[in-house]
């Protein structure tokens, strides 16, 4: 590329040689000569004496999404450059778009790095970890792709292997010390007791998918059903034959199962069992930790070999169906199971006295849905599942929703975790902070309704509900991010730790905005402004507009403990 003030062709001199490069090609019959037609025109281009000069762009121009203007020589030299005329409302632009996110996928920065080193925080690395057990100031975890089983020590702040070689392991029966035993894919991991008369977390459980077995590793020495005395270290199978099947059987090595992925123990009589989700199988399964024997609780079916048995069913022990299940959780207060439906996109509960299996939040659509009713809010395969120690919360990895939803058992609301970054995290690649949307500027036409004041407390959890009407025959534009932002002029600490945006991808199914009011709050008074952007068409696409409007709510903020709220609706037709 040339710099600005270099003597050369102009752009425009290019043109003419293309243009007979083009009628040539068309008059060319074999490859070969078309190959040679394009290899002489890159020689003449080649040939000439200066480079194309590119002009820079002019001085005052209005820029977006840039923090300073761009210049074509410092800041785009030696880089694929991608023009593109664009605007929302040309149907041919959005038809683009995901042939835009394909190239923004490919080529954007993949964050940090993965890796297998132990060591100090800001030093070690980890490959696709799953599934995590903590207990005190110890962490344990899955590290999947590492085949690993890793220790974090939050005292000293350092990272150690206990099982596994970092390399994936074909060995299905172990028997060796942690360190020096292979081991294939570990998914999830949970603390369980021995057989000795004190009551202590000696035993790391660990679903291990890629032998489709649950292995063992012991902290301490200590024995496991139907094994002798193991010592400290000892890592090694003990349920599942290593066949991918959805086998039951009395004898623990004699059962199979279909890459488990999730565990969860219930220790208390007269359960006794580590809960199993055998994500291949589509079924939830138990092994009694008294004897090791393995039964089947909900979902698949009767034959072994079948893994295809999936569905989306409530109902009662074979009869229920799941697809693909990838986390439980026991609730120990109410002596239910939890489940991660994953590919069915809801959470599950099942009574494992009845084996009744039911429906307890998701929709099954995958838009971002955080709605105040279980039955509203929807989930994008849901992956993992945390109870809180009281039992009254229940924690949802909602995986491509890239969120912690939380789930109250009590109120049965729905809210979203707010995920705070340390300042003195380290990395060994970019940290991929999600970036803000821009505000868009509202038109003077948009509307500014005013809503009554709300009376809210410290802590407590506003949402405001989205109903929104497009006129007659009209429907959401495809592919284009309809979307709607929280602000709150003169009082930002409302959103601090807040999801401040979000998109609008179904107008029958519209998100609920969850504002929780932060503890300690600056002022008594405050107004939180909602503002709405809807991209849409008419039926057959021949006209397309947007449009916008402006939610204002009032908040008096006290001191004295709320009970519920209910949801704001954002009420306005188009």
């Amino acid at each position: 590329m040339a710099a600005p003030g270099a003597r050369g062709r102009s752009l425009s001199g290019l043109l003419p040689a293309q243009t007979s490069l083009e009628y040539a090609l068309l008059d060319a019959v074999t490859q070969q000569e078309k190959d040679s037609l394009v290899y002489q025109y890159l020689q003449k281009v080649d040939g000439w004496e200066q480079d194309l000069s590119v002009p820079e762009f002019p001085e005052g121009l209005e820029w977006l999404n840039t923090e300073e203007p761009i210049s074509v020589y410092k800041d785009l030299c030696g880089k694929i450059v991608i023009l593109d005329f664009f605007t929302y409302c040309c149907i041919n632009c959005i038809h683009l778009l995901p042939d835009l996110r394909a190239l923004e996928h490919t080529y954007s920065d993949k964050g940090p790095n993965p890796g297998r080193k132990d060591g100090i925080f800001s030093e070690s690395t980890f490959n696709s970890p799953q599934g995590v057990a903590i207990m005190n100031n110890t962490i344990y975890v899955a590290d999947t792709e590492n085949h690993l089983i890793r220790k974090i020590d939050l005292e000293a702040e350092k990272v150690s292997t206990v099982a596994g070689i970092g390399i994936q392991g074909t060995d299905k029966e172990g028997g060796a010390k942690g360190e020096k035993q292979p081991i294939s894919s570990p998914w999830d991991v949970v603390f369980g007791t021995s057989g000795s008369e004190v009551q202590r977390n000696n035993i790391l459980w660990i679903a291990m998918a890629g032998t489709h077995q649950i292995w063992a590793l012991l902290l301490d020495s200590g024995k496991l059903p139907k094994k002798n005395e193991l010592t400290k270290g000892t890592c090694l199978s003990f349920a599942g034959s290593g066949n991918e099947e959805n086998r039951n059987n009395a004898y623990p090595h004699k059962a199979a199962f279909a890459q488990p992925s999730g565990l969860s123990l219930a220790s208390e009589d007269p359960w006794s069992c580590l809960f199993v989700a055998d994500s291949e199988s589509s079924t939830v399964r138990t092994i009694s930790l008294k004897d090791g024997a393995v039964k089947h609780l909900v979902g698949g079916e009767r034959d072994p070999m079948n893994l295809f048995a999936f569905g989306d069913i409530d109902g009662v022990g074979i009869n229920a169906k799941l697809q693909h299940p990838l986390g439980v959780t026991w609730d120990k207060k109410r002596n239910l199971l939890y489940v991660a439906d994953s590919y069915n996109h809801k959470i599950k509960v099942v009574d494992p006295k009845t084996k009744n299996c039911t429906t307890l939040a998701g929709t099954g659509d995958t838009h971002n849905v955080t709605s105040s009713s279980f039955t509203e809010s929807t989930f994008n395969e849901p992956g993992g599942l945390c109870i809180g120690e009281n039992g009254q919360l229940l924690y949802v990895a909602d995986t491509n929703n890239h969120q912690i939803k939380v789930m109250d058992l009590e109120t049965k609301m729905v809210s979203v975790l707010p995920i705070f970054r340390s300042e003195n995290v380290v990395v060994d690649g970019p940290f991929l902070v999600e970036k803000q949307k821009t505000l868009p500027k509202l038109p003077k036409s948009a509307p500014n309704i005013r809503l009554s004041p709300v009376t809210v407390c410290a802590g407590q959890t506003l949402q405001f509900k989205l109903r929104l009407d497009l006129p007659s025959g009209s429907k959401l534009t495809e592919g284009v991010p309809s979307c709607w932002f929280l602000t709150a002029e003169g009082n930002e600490w409302l959103l601090q730790g807040q999801i401040p945006s979000g998109d609008i991808e179904n107008i029958s199914n519209q998100p609920t905005i969850s504002l929780q009011i932060p503890n300690d709050c600056l002022a008594l008074e405050a107004i939180i402004s909602v503002s709405v952007f809807l991209y849409y068409c008419s039926a057959d696409s021949s006209a397309c507009m947007m449009k916008a409007v402006l939610f204002s709510q009032a908040l008096q903020i006290t001191d004295t403990q709320q009970g519920c709220i209910a949801p704001v609706e954002l009420r306005y037709v188009f």
